[in-house]
């Protein structure tokens, strides 16, 4: 029996350091940088605020 891969997403501490970047940061090369990292690892925004929706419940 297989199971299916568990994605793996990087750590809560880095992507609340990405969203820093793209809401805080003012430097607009860091905001697309950090915009740019969350769509890698997550395929889209919107994912990646899912994601910290559910994480963020505990």
């Amino acid at each position: 029996m297989l199971d299916s891969p568990k994605v793996q997403y990087p750590p809560l501490p880095l992507i609340q350091t990405w969203i820093w970047m793209m809401t805080q940061s003012g430097d607009s090369d860091i905001q697309q940088k950090g915009q740019n990292n969350l769509i890698a690892s997550f395929g889209s925004l919107a994912k990646a605020n899912e994601y910290l929706v559910n994480h963020n419940q505990g």
